[in-house]
């Protein structure tokens, strides 16, 4: 379903919802029963965000094309703690 916005030359502007392709020029109007001109104006348009953008792109790619995994990744050591205490806790 799409919304439509028409605009009577009396009661203003209103909107219609209809099936995609299926809004006429004009349209009847609820408030005074003449009929109300089809406006045609910008469509709402979305962007999407980089982080997002790129998750999609890479996820898309892997659905073809999988990464071949040859090893497991190296694990990199972990700093030492700041807090002389933080290096009695056990770790992982």
């Amino acid at each position: 379903m799409a919304i439509y916005q028409y605009r009577c030359e009396q009661c203003g502007a209103f909107d219609v919802s209809r099936p995609i392709g299926t809004a006429a020029a004009a349209e009847v109007c609820a408030g005074c029963g003449g009929a109300a001109a089809r406006v045609f104006g910008s469509p709402h348009l979305a962007r999407t965000s980089r982080p997002l953008a790129r998750a999609l792109q890479a996820q898309e790619a892997s659905a073809d094309e999988p990464r071949v995994v040859r090893r497991a990744p190296s694990r990199e050591s972990a700093a030492p703690p700041a807090d002389p205490r933080h290096a009695l806790l056990p770790r992982p």
